[in-house]
């Protein structure tokens, strides 16, 4: 695919950083056109950054979606804050994404606190208002709080409605970022959507599947990575991939009785990564029992976390 040139061509990187669970995810999908980052009702399911690349005739745009801003305990948690802070110096433009329908904590006054001395644009979305949230005017006055000024005087800042489920004014949003973005060439080709590496995306489908199967029963430690890839016929690759989780009787329930729910993730996860990966896939999945594996340095490094 050729490369659009041309002088008024923009390129430049947008972080979307907030609180865990207000739609990031969702909101990237629907930009890029397709899914390229792990959708859940459950918290704190985007565990690294995943870079989503929009192309267009106006520019290329690398967003940044990030693990959910929340107040943790373990150095997982370290390591997923400070992939989400990491983002907000590299780019060129910050979308603070918040859910309306839910009022402001603790973690939403954390992310502001963390974006108001921010020297770049900000874009204030304000998000699910298909939900028709009333928790608007709440938003508005942390942010003229933080910043000590009304939020019509703010300059770089600007507060957009938006739903990432129904697709509500993202081609606004897009506007807004390429008068924001800098004008020069583009840093991917045109026809890739995303950079993940594509073990790390394998390992994100089989964990989206569990939380699928198990929402509230899932338990929150459990990680996934994977040991193994190797083609085993012309058109077979075996996939082995190991998941963790820190007791015993968190071993038990993954696995579910008689191994039902094992089984389930195994038959959805290998459904998607065979359309996503465009070949017949053998899924062998293990779980393994590795105390307090989220306070493990040199794990949490090799399963991709912090650096």
């Amino acid at each position: 695919m050729s490369e659009p040139k041309q002088e008024n061509f923009r390129c430049g990187m947008v972080s979307i950083v907030g609180r865990p669970n207000v739609g990031k995810s969702t909101l990237l999908n629907k930009i890029i056109g397709e899914k390229i980052a792990i959708v859940s009702p459950v918290p704190q399911t985007t565990r690294n950054q995943v870079r989503g690349i929009y192309n267009e005739e106006r520019g290329q745009i690398i967003f940044l979606d990030t693990p959910g801003l929340h107040l943790g305990k373990d150095k997982l948690d370290a390591f997923m804050n400070q992939s989400s802070l990491e983002t907000i110096h590299e780019a060129d433009c910050v979308i603070h994404l918040v859910d309306i329908s839910r009022k402001i904590g603790r973690e939403e006054e954390n992310v502001v606190d963390k974006l108001k001395s921010v020297n770049k644009p900000i874009i204030l979305g304000l998000n699910k208002i298909d939900l028709k949230g009333v928790n608007i005017p709440e938003y508005i006055a942390l942010w003229e709080k933080a910043k000590g000024q009304k939020i019509t005087e703010m300059q770089f800042f600007t507060m957009l409605t938006l739903s990432g489920q129904e697709g509500t004014h993202v081609a606004t949003l897009l506007d807004i970022l390429f008068d924001y973005l800098p004008q020069g060439p583009a840093l991917y080709p045109s026809d890739i959507v995303c950079d993940v590496p594509q073990k790390m995306v394998i390992a994100d489908v089989i964990r989206e599947k569990f939380f699928m199967i198990m929402r509230e029963e899932l338990p929150h430690s459990i990680g996934v990575t994977i040991e193994d890839m190797q083609k085993v016929r012309k058109e077979t690759l075996l996939i082995k991939a190991l998941v963790l989780v820190e007791r015993d009787t968190q071993k038990e329930i993954v696995i579910g009785k008689q191994g039902q729910i094992l089984k389930n993730v195994g038959t959805l996860a290998r459904v998607e990564l065979e359309e996503l990966l465009e070949t017949k896939v053998f899924l062998e999945i293990y779980v393994k029992t590795k105390k307090k594996w989220r306070d493990n340095l040199s794990l949490l490094q090799e399963l991709g976390y912090g650096h």
